[in-house]
């Protein structure tokens, strides 16, 4: 969404990455001009896809730009309202995931009746917005919260790489051959 909305040529985001983008500018926007169906509602799974929301923004920001006359490229009036509407349609999508999962775990008695903690990471935990509701959807259920610092959400793949050094490191679960090894790709 930050790439389509050339967040990069927007004067307030130019060094930001894109989701830091988003947040910075839905600080000021409004999440109520717009409305973005949220993703996957038929389905009463904990399964996340942000495909059909990503479609959903696309279609409006290209009425947008004509309703405004602009190329693609440019930057809308609205950009900042269109951040603040993705990043709640995004955040109320994870909380509800996260929801059902928790469900899931309680009655198939996969956490402790007692202690349940919610562990958040991962780029999307750098998020104040995400990790806010987070914070709440946890506090509701009796789930303890465990988030790192904003410094240390990164990316998922730089953290996995980071585990597998350390793994490495201590001589842990490091296979030192793949023969037998199966693997297929999608």
């Amino acid at each position: 969404v930050a790439r389509r909305l050339s967040l990069r040529k927007h004067p307030e985001c130019h060094s930001m990455a894109g989701g830091k983008a988003i947040e910075h500018l839905a600080q000021t926007g409004n999440c109520q001009q717009h409305m973005f169906r949220l993703p996957m509602q038929r389905y009463r799974n904990c399964d996340f896809s942000f495909s059909g929301l990503q479609n959903l923004v696309n279609k409006a920001i290209i009425q947008k730009e004509k309703e405004e006359g602009i190329q693609e490229g440019e930057i809308l009036s609205c950009v900042k309202d269109i951040a603040a509407t993705v990043q709640h349609a995004v955040a109320v999508h994870i909380i509800q995931r996260t929801y059902r999962a928790m469900l899931f775990c309680i009655k198939n008695s996969i956490l402790p009746s007692k202690n349940a903690t919610l562990v958040v990471s991962g780029g999307v935990a750098s998020n104040q917005y995400i990790r806010k509701g987070l914070q709440s959807l946890a506090d509701a259920n009796d789930f303890d919260f465990l988030c790192p610092p904003p410094r240390l959400c990164t990316d998922n793949g730089v953290m996995i790489a980071w585990n597998g050094i350390e793994r490495l490191r201590a001589g842990l679960g490091v296979l030192h051959s793949t023969d037998g090894v199966r693997y297929e790709p999608k």
